[in-house]
């Protein structure tokens, strides 16, 4: 299977979070996170499913139209293990491999049935495999764009 667009942006929204997004059927399916990943298989994060975004949105940086900082955070490939990505999507269960600069290994997506709520919540996790790191903090050692080496207050600086 080819390798598809996966990207992680910093987003001084709000909240700070971090919008997971892997290309499938010809745009980025698009998750919110407000405590970013973490490589440590123990740590589950909720992921919150926001709108698609276009293909070209992959390398956006620089002030949103609300004037909040988004970077490039993370970037690469990722490929799903299942031999029908979108039939896993559906099902609310996707376990993929990313081939990031920062994130690499197996991850997995898993939808949560919530009562009461119209919004779209999962959990992302890392799969244990030779990329885990138990724990990790990536998230707070990492703070620079994978693309500019800026960070979030360069960009809107």
């Amino acid at each position: 299977m080819t390798p598809l667009v996966y990207v992680i942006q910093k987003h001084a929204a709000t909240r700070l979070h971090y919008d997971f997004r892997l290309e499938q059927g010809g745009v980025l399916l698009s998750w919110a996170v407000p405590k970013g990943p973490s490589r440590d298989p123990s740590v589950k994060r909720l992921a919150v499913q926001v709108d698609d975004h276009a293909l070209e949105h992959a390398t956006f940086e620089g002030s949103s139209r609300k004037g909040r900082g988004v970077i490039v955070w993370d970037s690469g490939t990722w490929t799903p293990n299942d031999a029908s990505p979108e039939d896993a999507y559906r099902r609310g269960r996707l376990t993929f491999r990313i081939d990031g600069k920062r994130l690499k290994g197996t991850w997995h997506l898993m939808r949560l049935r919530m009562e009461g709520t119209t919004k779209k919540h999962w959990m992302l996790f890392k799969g244990a495999d030779d990329e885990a790191r138990r724990g990790d903090s990536i998230v707070d050692d990492e703070l620079t764009s994978v693309i500019s080496g800026r960070t979030l207050e360069e960009i809107t600086g």
